[in-house]
């Protein structure tokens, strides 16, 4: 019986042991399997960097910099080792761990890193997180990591139809994506209020469709019908273009470009407003204020479906993605039925209705995307009226519409507003940047998201191939507003596209690695939303006596808090212990605090009313 207690205890201990490893290490998602052993790797100046092969070296090369330029460390590159050194990184390419899957093994004096060329590129952003400056040494503990992706497809959308953004910016998130091992960067292109590529067959898409005459600037729903009255636009040129999605793929981020169509279409028509019904159409001017417009593209008209088939083929020439993205959203029927040619191609395709139009036009579009060797991903929309036979649902109105897809046997990525909608507010709307007047998507609540609906059988469940982020940008007229609306929710949704559900662990993301990635974040220029301090929030809570500790989201960072009912200022107490907190009957009291970063960013105010019963 001893025997056997103390087996088990050595089991729980180690078993104990293993899940704690990620929080130790804090890396960000959380691998499948982690094994802390005795003893650390050290990287110092005698310290070689080897590879097998070419996909191998190229991963190795990226150390090689990343090193130099943040620590200042000069290591060789060799093809193979010359055992002379007193510590070696050995990158090696396999395929046989499975797609984007990798294995890190660190001993005392060899690490290795395998796995196909998308692995070793993972295993490599592993390897930076863990690494620790310990004075004039670089360590890392001895450990073995058995590490793969819950899904393939992990993404945000960054839509730059509202307001456009400079190269430079894109390329900062595709950098963030590499970094916590998302890899699709899909790019909203195409809007009501703005064309923003270049299309060289059809030069006033970008000439008229690329500028507006000005800008609400009230919320979407609650409008106050302001204007700014400024000329807004721009657009990319198809060589940035090249540059952004090459930039992308050296880092393993697939950029899937969405072109919108039927509807969200008026820029289009503004420059060759013969695409829109009606014998004489027209004249369209770049939609102004936010909304959904009824003038899109004509469905009974062959030289709209010449147009788009123009366009994609440039477009299919820039960007080399599976995927080709064609919107399919928010498309009225009103102009189509009053238009004599889309009623003639109701009755000449048999179609009962406008919906089934919209569906001829989504399975017209999707024959010739497949005729190129791609695949289309629209909008839950396109399963209306009929789905094209071969396409991927992106489900964004709810998760039913995510599920009513996979039902039917098509592969579907989650992109559900209630959970993963980032141009959603995340605290109180006074103390929130402007944005859209609904939604309302916290931190945490990003990271309890599922993309899996557990009605669905297990046939059925793999469909579901991914998640993805939406940033829609009718708010966010500075890309500073974008990085507020990202970050940290991106690190929250890597976890749960990367990470299996049970290796995630909430306690350990939000108050051990999280607070560590922030504080490497707030030494950067970048912009985010720092979270308020850990325990406590918004709320109210009954009872006569408390005790209240705090933890801070950022590491290094300083919490102050007051009980005066006035927003918490650096003049008042600087939390070092846990608050206790005793009440007559009938009193209450408020807790307000902030949270000041080592840069200096602060947090809104958090507030606890403690009220006796």
């Amino acid at each position: 019986m001893l025997k056997y207690l103390l087996i088990c205890f050595l089991f729980y201990t180690v078993t104990a042991y293993s899940q704690t490893a990620t929080a130790d290490l804090g890396i960000i998602p959380a691998p499948a399997d982690v094994t802390l052993k005795k003893g650390f790797f050290t990287i110092g100046p005698k310290t070689q960097i080897a590879y097998s092969d070419g996909k191998s070296k190229k991963t190795a090369m990226v150390l090689k910099d990343y090193l130099q330029k943040r620590y200042g460390l000069k290591l060789p590159l060799l093809a193979e080792t010359t055992n002379k050194s007193a510590s070696v990184i050995v990158f090696t390419h396999q395929e046989k761990l499975g797609r984007e899957a990798y294995q890190l093994t660190a001993g005392t004096s060899v690490l290795k890193i395998s796995g196909d060329e998308a692995g070793l590129f993972y295993g490599l952003q592993t390897l930076m997180q863990v690494i620790k400056a310990e004075g004039a040494k670089l360590q890392l503990p001895c450990v073995e990591i058995n590490d793969r992706p819950r899904y393939p497809y992990r993404g945000i959308m960054q839509d730059v139809g509202y307001h456009i953004y400079p190269v430079s910016f894109i390329k900062s998130q595709i950098e963030m994506l590499a970094r916590y091992k998302m890899n699709v960067y899909h790019w909203h292109l195409t809007e009501d209020h703005g064309w923003r590529i270049e299309i060289k067959k059809y030069p006033k898409l970008t000439a008229v469709g690329a500028y507006r005459a000005s800008t609400q600037i009230s919320h979407y729903v609650d409008s106050l019908n302001g204007q700014d009255h400024l000329p807004y636009g721009g657009f990319y040129t198809q060589e940035e273009i090249k540059e952004v999605v090459a930039f992308a793929a050296e880092r393993q981020v697939t950029v899937i470009p969405e072109i919108e169509l039927p509807g969200h279409s008026v820029a289009a028509l503004a420059a060759y407003p013969e695409l829109a019904c009606g014998d004489h159409p027209g004249p369209f001017k770049v939609a102004e204020n936010w909304g959904i417009f009824e003038d899109v593209y004509c469905a009974g008209k062959e030289n709209t479906f010449k147009f788009l088939e123009d366009v994609l083929t440039e477009v299919m020439a820039l960007f080399p993605s599976q995927y080709i993205h064609i919107g399919g959203d928010e498309c009225p029927k009103k102009r189509w039925e009053a238009c004599k040619y889309c009623q003639q191609r109701i009755k000449q395709e048999h179609l009962k209705n406008e919906f089934e139009l919209q569906s001829y036009f989504v399975k017209r579009i999707e024959r010739f995307v497949n005729s190129k060797g791609r695949k289309i991903i629209g909008w839950d929309e396109i399963l209306e009226g009929g789905l094209a036979p071969n396409a991927t649902v992106m489900a964004w109105r709810n998760i039913d519409e995510g599920i009513k897809a996979a039902q039917q046997n098509h592969d579907v990525v989650m992109s559900p507003m209630s959970h993963v909608y980032f141009d959603f507010i995340q605290g109180k709307r006074e103390l929130e940047p402007l944005a859209i007047g609904w939604g309302y998507n916290t931190l945490s609540r990003v990271y309890a998201y599922d993309p899996t609906p557990e009605v669905l059988t297990s046939d059925q469940k793999k469909h579901i191939i991914g998640v993805e982020a939406a940033i829609w940008t009718e708010h966010m007229d500075t890309y500073r507003k974008v990085e507020y609306m990202l970050y940290p929710r991106l690190m929250a949704l890597a976890e749960v596209a990367w990470t299996f559900p049970e290796k995630k662990d909430s306690v350990s993301f939000f108050e051990r690695r999280l607070p560590e990635h922030l504080l490497q974040l707030d030494q950067t220029d970048k912009v985010y939303r720092v979270p308020g301090p850990i325990g406590v929030s918004d709320t109210t809570l009954t009872g006569s006596t408390f005790k209240i500790t705090l933890k801070v989201p950022v590491e290094g960072a300083k919490i102050y808090y007051n009980f005066d009912g006035q927003d918490a200022r650096e003049t008042d107490y600087l939390y070092e212990k846990p608050i206790d907190i005793i009440l007559r009957k009938g009193e209450k009291r408020q807790l307000k605090s902030v949270v000041i970063t080592p840069s200096g960013k602060r947090s809104a105010n958090t507030s606890t009313l403690f009220i006796h019963p």
